[in-house]
């Protein structure tokens, strides 16, 4: 009886130890699948935020090759206009030198002529200045030098309304002429060819023995070819050899003639 109550017992507790065994079993599964779930979540979340950063990356490189590409065709463009800059400085320097030497040609000529005339009416030749027999005064010449300063500066409007000026203060003064021919040369100055051959015929109708008259017909000559008349600026310059031979300007005038003949 006893024998078999023991064996029943030592049945009872292996029963309960193998169910404990297979309980255990089954917990030890279980919590093994946990962390794999677990870890198959964080390398999830690993492989997610490595794709994220990944995508940055991809990100800024294209950007950065962006700025590159742009900050070479910046350099490039900053080289185009260094080199148009430089380009544009010698051009202007060119002009500015032209222009300059154009206006003392301009003040040589009109400086010598003056001397001519001075030298003249020394000598007794009452056909240098027919309109007038005085020496200019010194308030003329004050005023005179003073528009004619204007020309020098390039302020060629300034100086048609200066020298324009002096012809009504100063009509009969002996420099009429000259700031006459000085209106026609500041309206060339500044393009305005057809009010600048009207001044110059205005010289030639007032003053036409002045030792200016045959600038000024060069001068028409120069604003008619300028505008492209051709035609009118040979007649003009033929007229002026016919009427001023012994000039300096009837000398340009036959170079010019020459050089018409050759084209």
């Amino acid at each position: 009886m006893r024998l078999a109550s023991v064996r029943l017992l030592l049945a009872a507790l292996a029963i309960g130890a193998a169910h404990n065994a297979f309980a255990q079993g089954l917990f030890d599964d279980a919590e093994a699948r946990r962390r794999i779930d677990t870890l198959r979540q964080q390398m999830d979340a690993n492989q997610r935020g490595i794709d994220e950063r990944l995508a940055k990356i991809e990100s800024v490189s294209g950007n950065r090759d962006a700025l590159l590409e742009l900050s070479s065709q910046l350099e490039s463009l900053r080289s185009d206009l260094a080199r148009m800059r430089g380009q544009l400085e010698v051009l202007t320097n060119q002009a500015e030198n032209a222009d300059k030497r154009q206006k003392d040609f301009y003040l040589d000529i009109d400086t010598r002529l003056r001397k001519l005339e001075q030298a003249r009416e020394q000598g007794g030749d009452a056909t240098a200045r027919p309109s007038a027999e005085a020496e200019p005064t010194p308030a003329e010449n004050r005023a005179y030098q003073a528009a004619l300063d204007q020309f020098k500066m390039g302020n060629y409007p300034m100086a048609v309304s200066a020298m324009q000026g002096f012809l009504v203060t100063y009509p009969s003064s002996a420099l009429a002429p000259n700031a006459q021919y000085w209106v026609g040369m500041a309206y060339s100055g500044q393009r305005d060819y057809k009010n600048a051959i009207a001044a110059q015929r205005k010289l030639l109708q007032t003053w036409p023995d002045s030792q200016k008259a045959s600038d000024a017909m060069l001068s028409i000559a120069s604003a008619q070819e300028t505008m492209g008349d051709r035609k009118a600026a040979q007649k003009t310059l033929e007229e002026l050899v016919g009427k001023y031979p012994t000039s300096s300007a009837a000398t340009s005038a036959k170079q010019r003639l020459a050089a018409f003949s050759r084209r």
